[in-house]
Parts: structure tokens; C-alpha cells; sequence
């Protein structure tokens, strides 16, 4: 049974997030303040965390960057009820993987930790398969339908971390240090552009993206089953 630990003030939301996942099968820990939430994220090491922001006592940015810190690497969704998207962004480069404003749907959080404790499970591999098409990192090659697609180097290199990251919330300066290097003097609208080449590549519409999903302001996610 995986384990999902709940951090919120708010006990209302708490106890409807605790009932829904543990009817969904999952071993549910909850904490009510920050403080708390951090000692269970450090003493448990649960399989995911739900994170709200706004918490009393150490609040939800810096409980995740303690967490990404000490080298933990579950997925860690984020809960807020602001719509800034520099908010969403700080929460994104301090360690978390996705982000959800409240209200929000259940199901849809419930889909989210579904996928990301799948990919978790799978870990790193050579070989990716999504739609028509297969990515070969040893190979340095992406084939649709045994047919190969030519990418430049950096195109090839974006698809690789988009792939790695399938589910996660990217924001655009994590993309130019993993993919560009910390030392590049390229700007967003290089990520910008790339991402618009690769599309043009792999997508049935590159207009209505079916696999790299824009998040406004904030930068990408790539998941061809949104």
C-alpha cells in the first residue's frame, strides 16, 4: 500500500482528502501545520506529498525545499489558492512537480497521483513510447512507426528531459539549466522556439498540442494523456 501524506491547515479539505485517498486504496498521513508536515515528510518518507502553501509555521515553499534538500525524491503536488503565476513558478524551481489552484476536481488530483507513482515505479530507462512513436536515448533516435525522425541535437536533448519529467510542471528556467547548461546566456524564448520546432516534429497538431502542454506564464508539461 503506497503512502500519500496530506499536509493542510484547513480541516474541512484535510478530511475530504483523506477519505478520497483512502477509498482510493492508499495509507493516508495527514498534518495540520507545517512544522508537522516536515517532520513526517523527513521521518516517513511517504511515496507522494500533497502540499498546500499557505500553512502555519514553516509554510509550503520552504517545507519543499528542506525536503529537495535532504535529497527526497517523491512527487510532491502542490495545493494553492493563489492564482499568481509567480507564485506557481517559485514552487516549481524550489523542487515540487506539479501544481493544483484550488477549488479543484478530486478526480483530477487523483488521476495526477496515479500517474506520477506509475512513473516513479517505472524509473529511469533508455527506451520511451508514447503515441506512434518510440524514443531511443542510447541510440540518440526517435522513430514513428519504424520511420525515423530527424531531430537537432537540442531538440533531441528537450524530448529526453520532457520525457524524463512526463506529468511534471516545468518552468522554463528549469528547462534552460537542465537542457542548455547553467551557464548558457540563452533566454525563454530560445525554449520558446525549440519547443515550437519539436512540436512541429511529433505533434498531429502542432496548434492544439496533443503531448507538450503549455502552462501560461509558468513554462511546459509534457503528458500525451491530458
Amino acid at each position: 500500500m503506497e503512502t500519500v501524506l496530506v499536509i493542510e491547515d484547513d480541516s474541512t479539505m484535510l478530511r475530504g482528502l483523506k477519505d478520497n485517498f483512502e477509498y482510493a486504496g492508499y495509507h493516508v498521513i495527514t498534518a495540520v501545520d507545517g512544522e508537522a508536515g516536515l517532520n513526517a515528510a523527513l521521518d516517513t518518507k511517504a511515496d507522494l506529498i500533497i502540499l498546500d502553501i499557505m500553512l502555519p509555521k514553516i509554510n509550503g515553499y520552504e517545507i519543499c525545499r528542506l525536503i529537495r534538500k535532504e535529497k527526497l525524491d517523491m512527487p510532491i503536488i502542490m495545493l494553492t489558492a493563489k492564482g499568481e503565476e509567480s507564485d506557481i513558478v517559485l514552487g516549481l524551481n524550489l523542487g515540487a512537480d506539479d501544481y493544483v489552484t484550488k477549488p479543484f476536481s478530486i478526480k483530477e488530483l487523483l488521476a495526477r497521483v496515479v500517474a506520477f507513482l506509475r512513473r516513479r515505479k517505472q524509473g529511469e530507462k533508455d527506451t520511451y513510447e508514447f503515441a506512434d512513436f518510440v524514443f531511443d536515448i542510447s541510440a540518440r533516435r526517435l522513430l514513428k512507426k519504424g520511420e525515423e525522425i530527424k531531430l537537432s541535437p537540442k531538440e533531441f536533448n528537450l524530448l529526453e528531459f520532457f520525457l524524463k519529467k512526463q506529468g511534471k510542471a516545468l518552468t522554463r528556467d528549469e528547462i534552460l539549466n537542465v537542457v542548455w547548461g547553467y551557464n548558457t546566456f540563452s533566454g525563454h524564448r530560445s525554449v520558446d522556439r525549440f519547443v515550437t520546432t519539436l512540436r512541429n516534429k511529433i505533434e498531429p497538431e502542432p496548434h492544439n498540442p496533443a503531448f507538450i502542454h503549455t502552462l501560461r506564464e509558468v513554462g511546459y508539461k509534457f503528458d500525451p494523456m491530458l
